[in-house]
């Protein structure tokens, strides 16, 4: 039997109440894409349909958006390592890189956002938050509700290319790509 969703098996431990709709979204997330590439063929990960984006990007971005959002949420800007990792999203790194190496990259991520959320003061999450450079209004808690929004955004998006791919691709995900 399939388990429910995360948002209805109960309160998460240490999450404050009106953060946990993040926490489940950010988990329900990360579940459906381990159970979704698991086994994705690796020739596929930078494939694009149709001039959209590709795999690797979505699972880069996946990643990195959450890193910036919580970052901002922090009140901090983003660093030198966030900018240039912002602007090689897209585009296959150097070195061993996987599609395992990048949900790794994801869900230690997502670990590191329970960690944030878990140690959120409710008190706080009005304060005002500047985002990017020009310091854009938002609030701690509109960075932290837009960091579940935009994940599972591009958890559908990822999980429509895949399928497509996979399909488009299956004689030679049989035969070639796979072996």
């Amino acid at each position: 039997m399939n388990k429910p969703e995360v948002w209805l098996r109960g309160p998460l431990d240490n999450i404050p109440g009106l953060l946990q709709p993040v926490a489940h979204a950010l988990l329900q997330a990360r579940e459906e894409i381990n159970a979704l590439m698991d086994g994705f063929p690796e020739a596929l990960l930078w494939e694009k349909l149709s001039g959209m984006a590709s795999p690797g990007f979505h699972l880069q971005h996946l990643a990195g958006v959450l890193n910036r959002l919580f970052t901002y949420a922090k009140g901090e800007q983003l660093n030198r390592q966030q900018l240039t990792e912002l602007a090689l999203e897209g585009h296959p790194p150097k070195g061993e890189y996987n599609t395992n190496t990048f949900i790794e990259l994801f869900n230690k991520q997502v670990d590191d956002c329970l960690i944030q959320l878990a140690n959120a003061d409710e008190l706080t999450l009005t304060d005002s938050r500047g985002v990017g450079r020009a310091k854009l209004p938002s609030t701690i808690i509109g960075l932290y509700v837009h960091a579940a929004e935009h994940t599972m955004r591009h958890t559908g998006q990822l999980l429509v290319t895949v399928k497509v791919l996979v399909e488009k691709y299956q004689d030679d995900v049989d035969s070639r790509l796979i072996t």
